[in-house]
């Protein structure tokens, strides 16, 4: 087995159980912070918190990295998420809402550092196999996807026959689970991938990026007037803000028409598999069909999706909803990921794809802060709707840019 190889496996590994634990603790992240609070408006307040501690620190993981390498950056993440997991499951047990919300400020930081494993994946390979690369990081969600959620309902009967509160299963589970990543990250992701990387520019040298990738960085101006730019990170974010804002509330909507765990978590997991599940393959979509081409796609599902969600309150209806839902975020994703990666020469991928990180935690924090006064005002429906138009906007820079990028026709000569 290549070297390179066996560290895509060991970050897939890491994605696959890290997943799990994400997915059943933030499963019932809402529902905890209604039970907490008493409150309907801020039942989005822990998915915010949870996406400011990403955006908070995908940026400084991302130049972090540079400096002490991936191995010792991702453990050092999930290290972090361990404190913030057992905080917001202690917090849980004590009825309080502000530790609670500072565990789960302190998960959402962990996820922003622990994201960057997909572009360590990236790195460690050229440009025509980059798509491939980091879905095959993703693709360890699906592990998640199908055991994260599928646990609370287990989890949260553990707890109470303890005598503890059923919510704060989940995250005793992710304490434990992102111990023993960090551990088996810092023992087994030798070399680094980031020495992988620098190699493989020294041995096959610029002629095997793209002509992009070989100049000099630009200003963020400059970047930000590139098409193909604004398509990538029209993806990434606003796809991002779509999956996220309808997500986040689906628990809540489904709680408030009396909906149980069980219910709730085979709705999450249709969702959930929709976002990794595909990664098998959506890889090598992206790097055949080409990046546009899997953008428009992404962000017609997401449309769909939305239109799709508040039309019944049918769990198998519902659940189809998510599950397209989470296959659009993942083409958008996917896609977006590699065009990015693709546009940005070699000096500026560390600061654009940690701002990228930002942007796309702050934007999910509004969606997910957003999502409970909008339930309150205007119901899933509202919701819905909102995230219907929001993502047409990559449909529109998508198409854009698949438009400049035709080659034009030669004029007829008479």
């Amino acid at each position: 087995m290549s070297i390179v190889r066996r560290l895509t496996l060991i970050l897939l590994a890491g994605q696959a159980v890290s997943s799990a634990a994400y997915l059943a603790s933030t499963t019932v992240g809402a529902l905890a912070v209604l039970e907490l609070s008493g409150r309907h408006e801020l039942s989005g307040l822990g998915g915010f918190v949870y996406m400011l501690g990403g955006a908070g620190s995908a940026y400084v993981a991302a130049h972090l990295m540079e400096r002490i390498g991936r191995r010792r950056g991702l453990a050092a993440g999930f290290l972090l998420g361990v404190v913030g997991a057992a905080l917001s499951g202690l917090s849980i047990i004590a009825g309080q809402l502000l530790p609670y919300l500072v565990g789960y400020l302190l998960l959402g930081a962990a996820r922003g550092i622990t994201e960057q494993s997909r572009y360590a994946a990236a790195e460690m390979v050229t440009t025509a196999a980059r798509g491939r690369a980091i879905s095959s990081v993703v693709v360890g969600g699906t592990f998640g996807a199908i055991l994260g959620p599928s646990l609370v309902a287990p989890l949260g009967d553990l707890a109470r026959s303890f005598g503890l509160n059923p919510l704060a299963g989940p995250w005793f589970l992710s304490a434990t689970v992102f111990a023993a990543t960090a551990v088996m990250l810092f023992a087994f992701l030798r070399p680094d991938p980031a020495d992988i990387g620098r190699q493989l520019r020294a041995d096959r040298g610029p002629e095997q990026e793209t002509a992009t990738a070989a100049g000099p960085a630009r200003s963020w101006g400059q970047l930000l007037a590139e098409p193909s730019v604004q398509a990538a990170l029209g993806a990434l974010i606003l796809g991002q803000l779509v999956m996220v804002m309808v997500m986040a509330m689906t628990s809540v909507h489904l709680h408030d028409h009396g909906g149980g765990l069980g219910e709730i978590s085979l709705v999450i997991t249709a969702h959930t598999l929709g976002m990794f599940g595909p990664s098998i393959f959506s890889g090598n979509l992206v790097d055949r069909w080409g990046r546009v081409p899997m953008i428009l796609v992404g962000s017609v599902l997401l449309i769909a999706a939305c239109a799709l969600a508040p039309a019944s309150l049918d769990t198998t209806i519902l659940a189809f909803a998510l599950l397209l839902l989470g296959l659009g975020w993942n083409f958008t994703y996917v896609a977006g990921a590699a065009l990015l990666t693709d546009s940005l020469t070699l000096a500026e991928r560390a600061r654009g794809q940690g701002a990228t990180e930002v942007l796309v935690n702050a934007a999910s924090g509004l969606g997910s802060l957003a999502g409970g006064p909008l339930m309150a005002v205007g119901g899933y429906l509202l919701i819905n709707t909102l995230g219907l138009l929001i993502a047409l906007a990559p449909l529109a820079l998508a198409a854009n840019l698949w438009r400049l990028s035709r080659p034009s026709e030669p004029l007829p000569i008479d």
